[in-house]
């Protein structure tokens, strides 16, 4: 696994992590900019051929 690869994959793992955090706190604000983050990292792990789980 390349770095770029790991670099995408903890990326994400954050920001669901985050975006967990943010929606039981009710923090709306981060969780919509949190959602945005994970569609972003998502289309470019599809663009660079790096599989992800659903």
């Amino acid at each position: 696994m390349g770095e770029f690869t790991t670099t995408i994959e903890h990326r994400l793992d954050q920001a669901y992590k985050n975006l967990q955090e943010a929606r039981s706190t009710g923090d709306d604000y981060f969780a919509d900019t949190l959602t945005a983050e994970i569609e972003d990292l998502r289309r470019l792990a599809t663009d660079n051929g790096i599989p992800l789980q659903p």
